[in-house]
């Protein structure tokens, strides 16, 4: 059917946004086989780093005494500070309500007792079920690493994953900590050592396969820093040009480069101490261009580098830009982002990634995310039909999918 008013377009539209499975493809989260690292509940919500963060700026608490405690303890901390003593209006603070009402509780109530409860009727499995059906997520992909002393054993036995969580492998340790990771893989029986000679480089070669082949990873991803650099003369240039694009090109795995983060600016604060930086464009144009048979993709963390990620996503068609990460992941960059974007690469991108940690978060990101995207949708729909040209319904649903997830999952096969 013909879409010929806007009136025609908010209702199409708003079907297509309805009814689009997303694929979630960077998170945190983990398959039940993983056990305790799979968080889910309101007490893991309220614990969340972004809360914590926000939390002592609202308390005189010493961080000590906040690190000592239980996590209940810590929870109730929170929801006095930014949910009683405070209005919960920051994006940290609506989503853990956002998640409440979808899954039926009140958050008028206030009743975090109450809360408490109803989550500990539940099991994991069937929470799964019920915040991806409500989510509108069809699956996610995890960020897996085979240095986390919790997560490796379960590989090694051979993890029984669910369908819907998707592996990728996350080589932060090697990449970015060669001096410390090395003597880890030589205990795991990899021929390596501090110098990277072409021995140790076969070897790092052989760990990245045999980790690649053993997850099934989808991609290759990496958390950086906004000094990143290529070319660079150091062990994480080497190991990147020499160890992890040459398996990445032969198993035909994308690099997904995640570019910005400043580690630990406050250690107090522990996993919330992290800050953002600025980054250049021209290690990422480097790489494309050097390595062309090989895939990237990119998400960076500072507003200001998003006009140069999308300029330079034009010009390759090797890098596939996908959401807005972290310190972005807000409604009104995610609204200037989306349209930047929209202007620039037409649908040629993923519009947005959870980046959950908590289970239950894919339900405010993604209602969220679902409502911002579809504005800025519907106002460029509309300068179209603005033009005289005509849009199906069929179209729009098209568009919608590839925004998120289909476009992603067209470029892992896409001929270069």
């Amino acid at each position: 059917m013909k879409i010929r008013d806007r009136k025609g377009l908010g209702k199409a539209l708003d079907r297509a946004l309805a009814t689009v499975e997303v694929s979630d493809i960077h998170t945190h989260l983990y398959s039940p086989c993983f056990g305790d690292l799979l968080a889910w509940g309101v007490d893991e919500m309220l614990t969340y780093h972004y809360l914590i963060a926000e939390f002592f700026r609202a308390t005189e608490l010493p961080y000590e005494k906040y690190w000592a405690m239980t996590k209940t303890q810590q929870a109730d901390a929170i929801w006095k500070a930014l949910f009683v003593d405070r209005t919960p209006i920051s994006e940290s603070c609506r989503g853990v309500l956002t998640a409440l009402e979808r899954l039926g509780l009140d958050p008028g109530k206030r009743d975090l007792a109450g809360y408490r409860k109803w989550y500990a009727k539940q099991s994991a499995e069937k929470h799964i079920d019920r915040v991806f059906e409500l989510a509108g997520v069809k699956n996610c992909v995890m960020t897996n690493d085979p240095f986390d002393d919790a997560e490796r054993p379960v590989w090694l036995k051979g993890a029984k994953l669910d369908p819907r969580f998707i592996p990728a492998l996350r080589i932060d340790p090697v990449l970015l900590s060669w001096e410390k990771s090395f003597p880890r893989l030589a205990e795991w029986g990899y021929q390596v050592t501090r110098d990277l000679s072409a021995r140790t480089l076969d070897e790092v070669r052989r760990f990245f396969r045999e980790w690649a082949v053993k997850t099934k990873g989808l991609y290759v991803g990496v958390s950086l820093p906004p000094t990143f650099e290529a070319p660079e003369q150091s062990d994480t240039g080497t190991i990147l040009e020499k160890a992890v694009l040459p398996v990445c090109e032969e198993l035909g795995l994308p690099l997904a480069m995640m570019i910005g983060v400043k580690r630990r600016v406050n250690p107090q604060l522990r996993m919330a101490g992290d800050g953002v930086g600025l980054a250049r464009i021209e290690p990422v144009e480097y790489l494309c261009a050097k390595f062309p048979k090989n895939r990237f993709m990119l998400t960076m963390l500072q507003r200001e580098n998003q006009h140069a990620a999308c300029v330079a996503t034009r010009k390759f068609r090797n890098l596939h830009l996908f959401g807005c990460w972290w310190f972005v992941n807000n409604p009104s960059l995610i609204d200037e982002i989306t349209r930047e974007r929209l202007e620039l690469l037409g649908t040629g991108f993923t519009a947005q990634h959870s980046d959950a940690r908590v289970l239950d978060q894919v339900l405010y990101k993604w209602a969220h995310s679902r409502k911002v995207i579809g504005a800025a949708l519907l106002d460029k729909y509309a300068d179209l039909l603005d033009t005289g040209w005509t849009i199906e319904d069929s179209e729009l649903k098209r568009d919608v999918d590839a925004l998120f997830g289909g476009e992603f999952h067209a470029f892992l096969t896409r001929r270069l």
